[in-house]
């Protein structure tokens, strides 16, 4: 692991403690998960995934503008917390992988289920008896 992961994953757990102990108070960040920080080589710029318990649009919305309006909370504490020269700018943006992997589970179980339900008729077609089929 190279010294910017490092960062990256330093920003994470930070930024994670933060909302999670409840340091930053917005009710809007209740149900949010970071998932992950992406700061820029010359550490300017901080790009900080997150994800929603209930990903429909308005709670997306709702969490994004609590985020934004928590940044400068946010990267104050990171400042106190983190020995570092320059805090970047934190910039916030959703990340759907883990909506999109639920979305993609369930339709795996479907092709099962479905798959599953043609190879049972199947075996109980060929389990009967000759005279049966005639």
């Amino acid at each position: 692991m190279n010294r910017m992961d490092k960062v990256n994953q330093l920003f994470k757990r930070e930024i994670s403690t933060l909302i999670l102990m409840g340091e930053v108070r917005d009710p809007r960040l209740s149900f949010i998960s970071i998932t992950f920080v992406d700061i820029s080589k010359d550490l300017s710029v901080a790009h900080i995934g997150f994800s929603v318990l209930d990903d429909n649009p308005e709670s997306v919305k709702n969490a994004q503008a609590g985020l934004n309006s928590a940044s400068g909370r946010i990267r104050h504490l990171i400042a106190e917390r983190v020995a570092i020269r320059h805090i970047p700018e934190l910039r916030f943006v959703y990340d759907n992988s883990i909506a999109y992997g639920i979305k993609m589970d369930r339709r795996l179980d479907e092709i099962r289920q479905s798959r599953d339900g043609e190879s049972s008729t199947s075996i109980k077609s060929e389990d009967a008896s000759p005279e049966d089929k005639e």
